[in-house]
């Protein structure tokens, strides 16, 4: 459930439906549905730790009454989870999901998700793709060229995924796929001993967690993307911005 300031409900309330309500009701009213739906919430948790193969995840600051918290999201296209977390740590993990999870884990690159027992996970491209684009404008002699070479490998994968979907041919799919990871190792190699700081930390992040970026390429049922929970979190992101 997502936790505004008492006045920003009273305003998304009166932005979404001309609602004017007096905070006194609104607190009573959040009591009350707090109460209503928590069994709901418990039996969402279970359902989603035994039943979901994949689960999208992202979180961002979410401060109440001064305090800095975080509003984590756990989502597919079935349903959506907020979680009001103290921290940005794994601990907000454990608390959704338990000390594990039986399935694929959807989510930025953020190191919170390195090291959490899961089958498999996917680290958003999309994510990939901003830190290459910055790498275009650090200086350092090597940066722009294997930007761009990185860049064009990224998109030409964001393309193919675009196509198994509208298609879901696949045998093409995984012909390009085997043929798309000798590419990338083929690049890894050719430019590690050139790679400046920068340049090289992204190089071995992809050597190192392989297996994380590029998920999709055996499993095209999960995105290369965390785009689903990006979106789910675009409204609380907004309102955030503009108190």
């Amino acid at each position: 459930m997502v936790i505004y300031r008492d006045e920003k409900q009273q305003e998304l309330l009166w932005e979404l439906g001309k609602i004017d309500i007096g905070v006194g009701t609104l607190v009573t009213t959040n009591q009350r549905v707090n109460t209503a739906i928590e069994p709901s919430i418990l039996e969402l948790l279970e359902w989603i730790k035994i039943e979901q193969p994949n689960i999208h995840i992202d979180e961002t600051p979410w401060p109440i009454k001064g305090i800095k918290e975080w509003l984590w999201v756990f989502a597919t296209k079935d349903f959506c989870l907020f979680h009001a977390g103290d921290t940005s740590s794994r601990a907000e993990l454990i608390a959704v999901l338990g000390t594990e999870y039986s399935g694929t884990i959807s989510s930025d690159d953020l190191s919170v998700y390195n090291g959490y027992s899961v089958v498999s996970q996917q680290k958003c491209l999309a994510h990939l793709r901003r830190h290459f684009k910055r790498l275009l404008k650090t200086p350092g002699q090597h940066n722009k060229i294997i930007a761009e070479t990185f860049l064009d490998l990224i998109d030409e994968a964001f393309k193919y995924y675009q196509q198994w979907q509208l298609t879901t041919n696949e045998l093409d799919y995984f012909l390009w796929a085997e043929k798309f990871k000798d590419r990338i190792r083929d690049q890894l190699a050719k430019n590690w001993d050139r790679a400046g700081y920068e340049a090289g930390k992204l190089l071995r992040s992809l050597k190192e967690k392989a297996a994380q970026w590029w998920h999709f390429l055996d499993h095209p049922e999960v995105p290369p993307d965390n785009n689903l929970a990006e979106r789910s979190l675009r409204l609380a992101v907004t309102k955030r911005k503009i108190r």
